[in-house]
Protein backbone atom coordinates (compact mmCIF):
# COMPACT_ATOMS: atom_id res chain seq x y z
CA UNK A 1 0.00 0.00 0.00
CA UNK A 2 2.80 2.73 0.70
CA UNK A 3 4.16 2.05 -2.85
CA UNK A 4 0.67 3.84 -4.13
CA UNK A 5 0.98 6.87 -1.06
CA UNK A 6 1.99 10.26 -2.97
CA UNK A 7 2.12 9.02 -6.91
CA UNK A 8 1.13 10.93 -10.09
CA UNK A 9 0.92 9.44 -13.07
CA UNK A 10 0.54 12.43 -15.83
CA UNK A 11 0.25 11.71 -19.88
CA UNK A 12 0.39 15.64 -21.68
CA UNK A 13 2.36 17.85 -23.98
CA UNK A 14 5.31 19.87 -23.15
CA UNK A 15 4.05 23.91 -23.35
CA UNK A 16 7.66 24.83 -24.18
CA UNK A 17 11.26 23.93 -24.22
CA UNK A 18 12.55 22.63 -20.89
CA UNK A 19 14.59 24.94 -19.14
CA UNK A 20 18.13 22.54 -17.67
CA UNK A 21 20.46 23.51 -15.46
CA UNK A 22 23.54 22.12 -14.55
CA UNK A 23 24.52 22.63 -10.36
CA UNK A 24 27.96 23.35 -9.27
CA UNK A 25 27.58 19.74 -7.42
CA UNK A 26 27.51 18.13 -11.10
CA UNK A 27 23.80 17.27 -11.10
CA UNK A 28 21.12 18.51 -13.52
CA UNK A 29 18.00 19.46 -13.14
CA UNK A 30 15.29 19.98 -15.48
CA UNK A 31 12.27 22.21 -15.05
CA UNK A 32 9.01 22.03 -17.79
CA UNK A 33 5.44 22.59 -18.09
CA UNK A 34 3.22 19.70 -19.04
CA UNK A 35 -0.44 20.33 -20.18
CA UNK A 36 -2.84 17.48 -19.72
CA UNK A 37 -6.31 17.81 -21.26
CA UNK A 38 -10.11 16.39 -20.07
CA UNK A 39 -12.60 16.34 -22.04
CA UNK A 40 -16.17 16.45 -21.51
CA UNK A 41 -19.42 16.91 -22.85
CA UNK A 42 -21.01 20.08 -21.06
CA UNK A 43 -24.86 20.61 -20.30
CA UNK A 44 -25.96 21.46 -23.75
CA UNK A 45 -24.19 17.95 -25.04
CA UNK A 46 -21.39 20.17 -26.47
CA UNK A 47 -17.60 18.69 -26.31
CA UNK A 48 -15.00 20.66 -23.46
CA UNK A 49 -11.72 20.62 -23.19
CA UNK A 50 -10.30 21.49 -20.17
CA UNK A 51 -6.30 22.39 -19.83
CA UNK A 52 -4.61 21.92 -16.66
CA UNK A 53 -0.94 22.80 -16.36
CA UNK A 54 1.93 20.91 -14.17
CA UNK A 55 5.12 22.39 -13.61
CA UNK A 56 7.29 19.26 -13.51
CA UNK A 57 11.05 19.12 -11.87
CA UNK A 58 13.23 15.84 -12.81
CA UNK A 59 17.00 15.22 -11.90
CA UNK A 60 19.91 13.91 -12.65
CA UNK A 61 19.51 10.90 -15.50
CA UNK A 62 16.21 11.84 -15.99
CA UNK A 63 16.87 15.16 -16.79
CA UNK A 64 19.38 14.41 -19.01
CA UNK A 65 17.29 12.57 -20.88
CA UNK A 66 14.71 15.21 -21.37
CA UNK A 67 17.72 17.84 -22.01
CA UNK A 68 18.36 15.11 -25.18
CA UNK A 69 14.53 14.27 -26.73
CA UNK A 70 11.81 16.28 -25.17
CA UNK A 71 10.79 19.59 -26.71
CA UNK A 72 7.67 21.72 -26.97
CA UNK A 73 4.77 19.85 -28.09
CA UNK A 74 6.15 16.61 -27.29
CA UNK A 75 3.57 14.42 -25.60
CA UNK A 76 5.63 12.43 -22.34
CA UNK A 77 4.30 10.48 -20.04
CA UNK A 78 5.64 11.16 -16.06
CA UNK A 79 5.59 9.02 -12.87
CA UNK A 80 6.42 10.95 -9.81
CA UNK A 81 5.39 12.10 -6.89
CA UNK A 82 4.30 15.72 -5.74
CA UNK A 83 5.82 18.07 -3.45
CA UNK A 84 4.70 21.33 -1.74
CA UNK A 85 7.88 23.97 -1.08
CA UNK A 86 7.55 27.04 -0.24
CA UNK A 87 9.65 30.54 -1.55
CA UNK A 88 10.03 34.28 -0.91
CA UNK A 89 8.89 36.35 -3.40
CA UNK A 90 10.31 39.58 -4.90
CA UNK A 91 8.12 41.97 -2.46
CA UNK A 92 8.91 39.86 0.44
CA UNK A 93 5.64 37.54 0.35
CA UNK A 94 5.27 33.78 1.40
CA UNK A 95 4.20 32.22 -1.64
CA UNK A 96 4.08 28.01 -1.63
CA UNK A 97 3.93 25.75 -4.97
CA UNK A 98 3.02 22.19 -6.08
CA UNK A 99 5.45 20.46 -8.25
CA UNK A 100 5.56 16.56 -9.79
CA UNK A 101 9.11 15.17 -9.02
CA UNK A 102 9.91 12.70 -11.79
CA UNK A 103 11.14 9.52 -11.19
CA UNK A 104 10.22 8.31 -14.41
CA UNK A 105 9.90 9.54 -17.93
CA UNK A 106 8.38 7.77 -21.17
CA UNK A 107 9.18 10.13 -24.47
CA UNK A 108 5.20 8.77 -26.45
CA UNK A 109 6.28 10.34 -29.74
CA UNK A 110 8.44 11.72 -32.31
CA UNK A 111 7.75 15.14 -32.48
Amino acid sequence: MSSIQNHVQLIGNLGDDPTVTNLDSGKKVARLSLATNENYKDKDGEKQTETNWHTVVAWGKTAEIIEKYANKGKKIGVVGKLKTRSYTDDNGHQRYTTEVVASEILLLNGN
